[in-house]
């Protein structure tokens, strides 16, 4: 799996885990120079609490764009520190 945004593969990965329609990639598999931390959390109530990436590609920003779970319920072990994608991030084969 690929994750694209503005025209750059920013994530790839044959080892994807799939929740709630989102394929959650490994860190090790990200691009980290465009990543960026961001001071966003959110809760989820079977997951657990969210941090966020924010993306800059080619001088273009996408807040918040990306979220992991550092720390993650038992419930969704398989995902605790995976990363995925939103607000107009690709992912496709």
């Amino acid at each position: 799996m690929k994750a694209i945004w503005n025209n750059k593969v920013i994530a790839q990965s044959d080892d994807t885990v799939v929740i709630e329609n989102n394929h959650y990639f490994p860190a090790s598999s990200l691009q980290k120079e465009f990543f960026k931390e961001s001071a966003t959390q959110t809760n989820c109530p079977w997951k657990g609490t969210a941090s966020y990436y924010s993306l800059e590609v080619d001088g273009k920003s996408n807040p918040d764009a990306a979220w992991y779970y550092p720390e993650t319920s038992h419930a969704a072990k398989p995902i605790e520190g995976y990363v995925a994608f939103w607000k107009g991030v690709e992912v496709t084969e």
